[in-house]
């Protein structure tokens, strides 16, 4: 599941230490100036020599040099915040390096990072640099002191610039001023780190735009999933029709034409009770199959594999679907086995004497609805969580579970005396995007 970063105002919701603040502080002037240092030198030789052509790669290296400060940014914010702030970027849809520069060029946070590179190259990182400059400037000329005398030899330091100790026992007792005034000059730090990390994960957090694109590629996963499922289930199905099956036929002849040859009992009679458990292990295995994915299905769409199960109902069963010509093979999957269910549940536990099995597809939703006139009193709907009861099963709420993962829903109207409407939608991609 997707977990977006904490928004700004509660991500840092404690104050660090002065050490780590003054880590984080410290660590960012010489980062800094090396951003600087490259930014300018990218502009400068991209722009001199953009007529040459040489210079175009080094602009979009420009473009592009937000996203290694920003990834280093995310790390080092772990130094004061223990949060961490999630990468916006999504993976490129295809692999190789056009592939990656157009998804990274297309993507917002690509120029949010290149706006942040900037305004730490030319902004933040001086100030930083001013703020712990100041602490170690003052706190190190006091404890520094004692040395300056030492070095100087003349038995006086000037402290600061600002006054004159002239004498060892001034010059110590300025040193454990300095010592002193070090963590007191420090604390303030704590709050400045605390801003810098508010403002960074402000700038660097993925925007709406790439949590939705992050969302879209998990939708994206998960349909791949399915099909990977669908893929396997039928590879299950091959394996059963073109092995088991075909051995028990064989097994089935073979036995039917021992009988022929009329042995003797008590042989005879032992042939003909394997013939008939043959026989009804190879109906069995069928059944199975065909459970697994009719392949009525497979060669003919969703219509016709309906229209079977209508066939096969112990109850008349009046079609009317409309699809507009095949679907992607897990839409046509899920409703088939949907109605399938409904068909089975009616037979079971409704006491219905005809059942209608109406659809058609329009705005991009296909609407199935089997309707039955039996007695009623259907869970409501499985999809809300409600618990199944003897007549629902708990078919119904994989089925929910089915359509849901293709952005489906299931409704079931099942209200005392009927009558029953079972009653899907499901996204209906075009035909030509059959996989």
């Amino acid at each position: 599941m997707l977990t977006p970063s904490p928004p700004p105002s509660s991500a840092t919701g404690s104050t660090p230490t002065p050490l780590r603040a003054a880590l984080y502080l410290l660590t960012s002037v010489p980062l800094g100036a090396v951003t600087l240092v490259a930014l300018l030198l990218l502009a400068g030789a991209g722009s001199a020599l953009a007529v040459l052509v040489i210079g175009v790669p080094l602009l979009l290296t420009l473009v592009l040099s937000g996203i290694p400060l920003a990834a280093l940014e995310r790390r080092r914010l772990r130094l004061i915040d223990p949060v961490p702030l999630a990468d916006p970027h999504r993976e490129p849809s295809a692999p190789g390096l056009a592939s990656w520069l157009r998804t990274r060029l297309q993507e917002p946070c690509t120029w949010r990072e290149l706006a942040y590179a900037l305004l730490f190259a030319f902004v933040l990182w001086p100030l930083e640099a001013l703020a712990v400059g100041a602490v170690l400037l003052v706190c190190g000329g006091l404890i520094g002191t004692p040395v300056m005398m030492a070095v100087g030899g003349d038995e006086e330091a000037r402290v600061l610039k600002l006054w004159l100790a002239g004498s060892w026992p001034e010059a110590f007792a300025v040193l454990v001023a300095g010592v002193v005034l070090l963590p007191v000059l420090t604390w303030p730090l704590r709050f400045v780190a605390r801003g810098r990390a508010v403002l960074t994960r402000a700038l660097l957090s993925p925007p709406e735009a790439a949590l939705d694109s992050r969302i879209a590629e998990l939708d994206r996963s998960r349909m791949r999933l399915v099909d990977a499922f669908e893929a396997e289930r039928r590879r299950i199905e091959r394996d059963l029709h073109d092995g088991a099956q075909q051995r028990l036929v064989a097994l089935s002849m073979t036995l039917g034409l021992a009988r022929l040859e009329k042995p003797a009992e008590p042989l005879g009679g032992l042939l003909e009770r394997a013939h008939e458990e043959a026989s009804a292990a190879l109906v069995e295995i069928r059944e199975l199959i065909h459970g697994i994915h009719p392949q009525v299905l497979t060669d003919r769409g969703l219509v016709a594999a309906v229209e079977d199960l209508a066939d096969r109902s112990p109850i008349p069963v009046d079609v009317r679907l409309t699809v507009p010509g095949r679907l992607l093979e897990a839409v046509e999957t899920a409703v088939y086995f949907a109605v399938s269910e409904a068909l089975t549940n009616v037979a079971k536990h409704s006491g219905a004497t005809r059942v209608t099995v109406t659809g058609e597809a329009a705005h991009g939703r296909l609407a199935v609805a089997v309707e039955d006139d039996g007695r009623g009193g259907a869970v409501a709907d499985p999809g809300a969580g409600a618990a199944p009861d003897a007549r629902g099963g708990t078919g119904l709420q994989g089925v929910a579970d089915r359509l849901s993962v293709l952005g489906g829903a299931l409704l079931l109207s099942s209200p005392p005396g009927g009558p029953t409407v079972f009653r899907l939608e499901v996204p209906c991609p075009p035909a030509d995007s059959r996989t």
